[in-house]
């Protein structure tokens, strides 16, 4: 807790057994209150190892719901416990838990209601072994998402996330893709709703055991956010209603 404000961290989980403790361990438990885990119905033992460990909330999937329905199944969970700031952790430690005190703090005095771990700023990405064409693609990607939504993040393909639960309350993340798109329908609806997202240098870790999707998937990753993208423009001009965003 921070100022009175419950914090939570939601772990979307898919085939997470190997890297889950090691990534628990580095949650600062000073200030974590819940630790929700959502296993979106994994092939290795998962759920088995996070029985073990000191995670308050374990929900497993009967069927596999897909990156984005885990999301909403993770942020259902929060807003039901009423926590007041949410962090989303991957469990693959691809991602430093070490950064939750900078980035709830951020939340929690007022500064910003959004804080993104970025892998972009500094040389946190490269020096952590991401594939080149991931690092080309992340950058062309980011430059048109900024040119088209008017705004200037350093990238929009980050899976760490903190929140105020204010802004998750105030839009429709239910009607999100349940696929990886869900990211970036979810900016651009926290960006159609006023708010502004603050971000960090967060160093990143690419090994076997880290979760990444196959190259075929992040092609159709990449379509998906210049779709995205576009409607978000044309809804802002009053051209095209996207169903997703406030009027």
């Amino acid at each position: 807790m921070i100022l009175n404000k419950t914090i939570a961290v939601v772990m979307p989980a898919y085939n997470a057994a190997e890297t889950l403790e090691i990534t628990l361990n580095e949650v600062p438990r000073d200030i974590v209150d819940y630790i929700i885990l959502v296993d979106d119905n994994s092939k290795d033992e998962t759920s088995n190892v996070a029985a073990n460990l000191n995670i308050q909330y374990i929900i497993k999937h009967d069927v596999n719901k897909g990156y984005g329905g885990n999301q909403k199944t993770c942020y259902n969970k929060a807003l039901e416990i009423k926590a007041d700031i949410v962090v989303m952790l991957h469990p693959d430690y691809q991602y430093t838990p070490k950064l939750i005190h900078s980035m709830c703090y951020l939340i929690a005095n007022g500064v910003y209601p959004v804080v993104f771990g970025s892998r972009i700023l500094g040389v946190g990405a490269v020096k952590g072994g991401m594939p080149i064409y991931k690092y080309v693609a992340n950058r062309f990607l980011t430059l048109f998402q900024n040119i088209v939504l008017w705004k200037k993040l350093s990238e929009y393909h980050t899976g760490y996330r903190a929140f105020s639960t204010d802004v998750l309350r105030s839009i429709d993340y239910q009607s999100n893709s349940d696929d990886f798109i869900f990211d970036n329908e979810f900016i651009a609806q926290i960006f159609s709703a006023g708010y502004e997202i603050a971000e960090i240098t967060c160093p990143t870790k690419y090994f076997e055991e880290a979760s990444s999707i196959s190259f075929l998937r992040s092609v159709k990753y990449g379509i998906g956010v210049l779709n995205v993208s576009i409607r978000y423009r044309l809804h802002k001009w009053r051209i095209l209603n996207y169903k997703l965003l406030k009027k």
